[in-house]
This record gives C-alpha cells, sequence and structure tokens, in this order.
C-alpha cells in the first residue's frame, strides 16, 4: 500500500532542507539528499556524490543566516516522484560581509523505500533574463 505524501510534507521537507544549511547541519543535509545529486546555479551544472557534499559542506565559506521561502508550488508527478519551486530571499554572511539577494528555486524529490530524498536542485538568482540589470564588463 502506497504511503500519501501530501503538498504540505514536501513543503516541510524543503524547509528541513534549508534549515540544515543555515544549521550547518551536514548530517541532516545528507539525510535529505539522493546521490550523485545533480545541482544547478550561477555557478553552472554540477554532480555532487555524498563525500563532496560532505566537503562542500565542511569548507562552506558563508554563512545562511535566513531563507524566506514564498510563492510556494508543488506538483506530485506520480507516488514517489514531486516537483517543489519557489522564491527565495536569502541572507548570508559571505567571506565577512553581509549579502542578501532573491532566488527562484526548484527541488525535485523522489521516494525510495518510503524515505524522500532530494535528487536536483536548481537555483536562479531573480532578474533581468537578459542582464541589462548588472553592469556592463569593461
Amino acid at each position: 500500500m502506497a504511503t500519501t505524501t501530501s503538498e504540505k510534507d514536501l513543503v516541510e521537507l524543503e524547509k528541513q532542507y534549508w534549515k540544515a544549511l543555515q544549521d550547518q547541519d551536514a548530517g541532516a543535509a545528507i539525510e535529505l539528499t539522493d546521490f550523485p545529486c545533480i545541482i544547478t546555479g550561477p555557478q553552472g551544472v554540477g554532480r555532487i556524490d555524498k563525500q563532496q557534499f560532505a566537503a562542500m559542506m565542511k569548507d562552506a565559506r558563508y554563512t545562511l543566516n535566513q531563507a524566506k521561502l514564498s510563492d510556494v508550488q508543488v506538483r506530485l508527478l506520480n507516488d514517489d516522484v514531486a516537483v517543489v519551486a519557489y522564491k527565495v530571499h536569502e541572507e548570508l554572511t559571505v567571506e565577512g560581509k553581509p549579502v542578501a539577494f532573491d532566488a527562484a528555486d526548484a527541488s525535485t524529490w523522489i521516494r525510495r523505500n518510503g524515505h524522500w530524498t532530494c535528487a536536483v536542485h536548481t537555483e536562479a538568482i531573480v532578474g533581468d533574463p537578459f542582464g541589462r540589470d548588472r553592469q556592463a564588463s569593461k
């Protein structure tokens, strides 16, 4: 018999993931991750395994102070695959200085043996898609 998962449950998992990052709790983040995990964002595309992920968290050069999710949408693709998409306002400390930005994120969650994990996470910094809101390089 399949276990029913609500959209609320999936949003809670996404929030738990952000909390693990904020708390620098590599163990909790690893428990929520399906390896190898695909990550995309401003730095490109990556496929990381468990050891790389643990090292990435240990060697992080930033502190996540706050991540506020909004406009959350969930789509259950089947009983064992779901996508959670949302806007996020992030406040961080990077190299000792405060940094804040808004992004649009999406995570693909899969369920194996009754346990949900994140298999893919994407992040796009919000702004003009043609880069007109950024300074031109000289």
